[in-house]
């Protein structure tokens, strides 16, 4: 049996990975066994920070890596623990948001604390998309910077999310960075932090190198992974930023885009 062409496969969850539902068809689970079969590996990458990841790897079975918190986490999933973890300065945190805030008017923020177990913080305005774990709700927001930081989430009660992002850009790219990862998510990061830095930090880990890497992806965020991979692969669902630099587009989440590709490579196609 011949091997898989790529010795790494590096998957984005919510509109990759997880269906529109938050499921992941027998389909896909199926064409990803059959390439780890014949030699590869399955990396998820996500922007979602480590416990809120948690519960799909252990759908998938997953024991091995995962890159969570838009590549600020490397996660052992069969081990339980973290390997790597990078925070968010706070005090430059602070000083973005309010360059931002005079640049725009108020912001509704939340925010991912550092750990396992990081809580994820709901400020006053700020819609809670659903997700696998509660929020915690706070009213003052020197609540925000009490504990250490991954990330933290804007959102404008009248800016849409490419319009927040490239403000933000504008008036605090110079401190931190800025990633819209999804819906009505737009990111402060660690400055030069992205998807492709965890990525490249687990693959070494694992003995891969980009030149061995496929990865799949739906939003701006996976752009760096792009990047830093062999072949990028965008959804039918993507982003028309992610759309642009793709190597391939495949079908959307809901069709089996990752499974459409794997199977062609696993016939040798």
């Amino acid at each position: 049996m011949a091997s898989f062409p790529y010795k790494l496969i590096a998957t984005d969850l919510d509109g990759t990975l997880l269906r529109s539902d938050d499921s992941i068809s027998r389909r896909t689970t199926d064409a990803l066994d059959a390439a780890c079969a014949r030699g590869a590996a399955h990396l998820v990458v996500t922007g979602r920070a480590v416990p809120w990841t948690r519960h799909v790897l252990a759908e998938l079975g997953h024991t091995g890596l995962a890159v969570c918190g838009q590549g600020a986490q490397v996660y052992h999933a069969g081990e339980g623990r973290l390997l790597t973890s990078v925070t968010l300065d706070r005090q430059l945190a602070r000083l973005a948001v309010e360059k931002i805030e005079a640049e725009v008017g108020p912001l509704a923020l939340a925010a991912s604390r550092d750990g396992l177990d990081g809580q994820v913080l709901v400020g006053p305005g700020y819609r809670q998309q659903e997700g696998p774990l509660p929020a915690t709700p706070y009213e003052d927001r020197a609540d925000v910077w009490a504990e250490p930081l991954n990330k933290l989430y804007l959102q404008h009660p009248t800016l849409g999310d490419d319009a927040l992002a490239s403000a933000a850009r504008s008036a605090a790219g110079d401190l931190v960075g800025v990633m819209m990862s999804g819906a009505g998510i737009v990111e402060l990061l660690p400055l030069g932090l992205s998807k492709a830095k965890g990525l490249s930090l687990a693959a070494r880990r694992l003995g891969v190198r980009a030149s061995e890497t496929i990865a799949f992806g739906d939003m701006p965020n996976d752009i760096p992974m792009f990047a830093w991979s062999a072949h990028g692969v965008a959804m039918g669902n993507a982003h028309p930023e992610l759309l642009a630099v793709a190597d391939e587009v495949t079908a959307p989440q809901d069709e089996d885009g990752i499974a459409v590709v794997l199977e062609k490579l696993l016939a040798g196609g």
